[in-house]
């Protein structure tokens, strides 16, 4: 099911994107970008590189929790997702990611 891509401005002025599944939930997201047009850029390469599970990186973090990150050819990070509670949930979301790239929308909220 696809999703959309939400752009938006943060508390410190700086433009950034997040994606969210078909159901709503927020499934990755951006840096800071300090153009609009970076951030776009950067929904780009989610749209190319979340094709390719090679371009998924999960690991650990110091509590235990599972995440992921989204990166480009380059090895430069274009999205994380949110903390899991185990690794399955994790992988689910690398899928989420995924499905809700292939077809999305893009919501320009600025």
């Amino acid at each position: 099911m696809a999703g959309k891509f939400e752009i938006y401005k943060d508390k410190a002025g700086e433009f950034r994107f997040r994606l969210k599944a078909g159901n709503g939930q927020n499934v990755l997201a951006s840096e800071g970008y300090s153009k609009k047009a970076s951030c776009a850029n950067g929904i780009e390469s989610v749209k190319k590189n979340s094709a390719d599970p090679e371009r998924f990186e999960m690991n650990t973090t110091p509590s235990g929790k599972f995440r992921f990150n989204l990166t480009s050819t380059n090895g430069q990070v274009v999205g994380t997702s949110q903390n899991y509670d185990s690794e399955s949930g994790c992988r689910n979301g690398m899928k989420a990611v995924t499905n809700a790239a292939n077809g999305s929308t893009v919501d320009d909220q600025t």
